[in-house]
């Protein structure tokens, strides 16, 4: 793609670097075929490519965002399935990830707006607020409805997302050690993050639960918290750049005292945005070097199971398992085998969902912001799911597991 960025302009690191994603687009087109929301609507503009004219022409003339940029950016999912799809290598994720905080920096959202995005910022990324949200959610459920119809849908969709129990809270103190069963094998650090010890402590105790069991000392490393993906996402570049240097000053200091293996995440979208603090940090000189750093020792789960030599433990029953493929563990982060060679080697029968490399509509907090579309892709989603009749349907991320649970019995 041609460009013509003055020099001036591409003094600014952040927009030399959208100029060097921008050059390297083809128009070729191929990104429309996997992107979901140009697969449901068929409006050019609501495909990456599209996405790519708008944001050009909105930084190249230095324009505030106009109402057409916003529409078509705030309808993007960051599912990233144009990066796995583009012959050209177009790093489309930090393209649109300049755009949203360019946005939020240059755009006059409503009232309603404001007040929403607001409000998941300082709800999602702290436990004990989100957890109180949900509690107080549980008795209002019935109000979705008649929320909905007064035109206020980000709240009636939070409460139809909110589980109808909240788990008990389950200690995972700051600084806490699990140790290894038997002899040490490895050490890794685990990342508690904000959502999942909120609605979903059973999916940590687990991961320590079989990391423990096979030699693998675990730390929950004191300070850590939201990776930032929620504000990063909503364009708020300040508190998401905050949370990762919280994590990088505390990991870097586990990291400097007794050593890790890795640092592992246990939600693909946490992951993915983990993996990219080299790149969020690169302008500042004190974390550059360390977030880099950081992101290197980042892994999924999966991706550490794989390399460690479990002992096949067959199941009782040989579930039938509907593997779904989170955007950001296939797309964000290029794993795809990992997860099923894990369920194939414990004696689960592993079947691939059609349409796999399309979105569920979770998306972190989109199913929130643009719910219309959010239920369309889950609607589509768990209709392939249930023709395939599984036991279980498993997912590496918190957010896919509460997007499709909501949309199937």
């Amino acid at each position: 793609m041609r460009t013509s960025f003055t020099l001036a302009q591409l003094a600014d690191p952040q927009l030399a670097e959208c100029e060097k994603i921008l050059r390297s687009c083809v128009h070729c087109g191929f990104c429309t075929a996997t992107c979901p929301t140009y697969v449901l609507g068929g409006d050019e503009r609501d495909s990456p490519r599209g996405r790519i004219y708008l944001i050009k022409d909105m930084i190249e003339n230095d324009r505030p965002a106009s109402t057409e940029v916003v529409t078509h950016i705030d309808r993007c999912l960051s599912c990233l399935a144009c990066m796995t799809t583009c012959p050209s290598g177009v790093h489309y994720m930090h393209l649109v990830d300049y755009a949203r905080a360019r946005i939020e920096r240059s755009y006059r959202r409503s009232l309603g707006e404001r007040l929403t995005r607001a409000a998941l910022a300082w709800l999602l990324p702290q436990n004990e607020r989100l957890r109180w949200a949900l509690r107080l959610a549980r008795p209002l459920r019935p109000l979705a409805p008649l929320l909905g119809a007064i035109g206020a849908k980000p709240a009636a969709e939070m409460l139809r997302l909110a589980p109808r129990r909240v788990p008990e809270k389950v200690a995972l103190g700051d600084g806490q050690v699990y140790r290894a069963a038997g002899e040490r094998k490895g050490r890794v650090a685990l990342m508690v993050g904000c959502v999942t010890p909120v609605i979903a402590p059973s999916i940590l105790r687990a991961a320590i639960g079989v990391l423990t069991r096979h030699g693998i000392e675990v730390v929950l490393p004191k300070g850590q918290g939201c990776c930032g993906s929620i504000a990063h996402h909503l364009g708020r570049e300040e508190e998401a750049q905050a949370a990762a240097r919280r994590n990088v000053t505390a990991w870097s200091a586990e990291l400097a005292m007794q050593g890790l293996d890795a640092i592992l995440v246990t939600a693909s979208g946490c992951g993915t945005t983990v993996k990219d603090y080299g790149f969020m940090l690169r302008t500042d000189s004190r974390f550059a070097q360390t977030g880099a750093r950081v992101a290197a020792q980042a892994m999924d789960i999966c991706e550490y199971l794989t390399r460690v030599a479990l002992p096949i433990e067959a199941p009782t029953k040989p579930l039938i398992i509907a593997y779904h493929a989170a955007c950001s563990l296939q797309h964000g982060q290029k794993i795809t085998r990992a997860p099923k060679e894990l369920l194939s080697r414990t004696g689960f029968v592993v079947k691939d969902i059609p349409e796999g490399h399309l979105c569920c509509g979770s998306a972190g907090t989109y199913n929130i912001l643009q719910s219309n579309i959010a239920k369309m892709l889950r609607a589509r989603k768990v209709s392939y799911i249930e023709k395939l009749e599984p036991d279980v349907v498993a997912a590496g991320n918190v957010g896919c597991i509460t997007q499709i649970a909501a949309g199937t019995a």
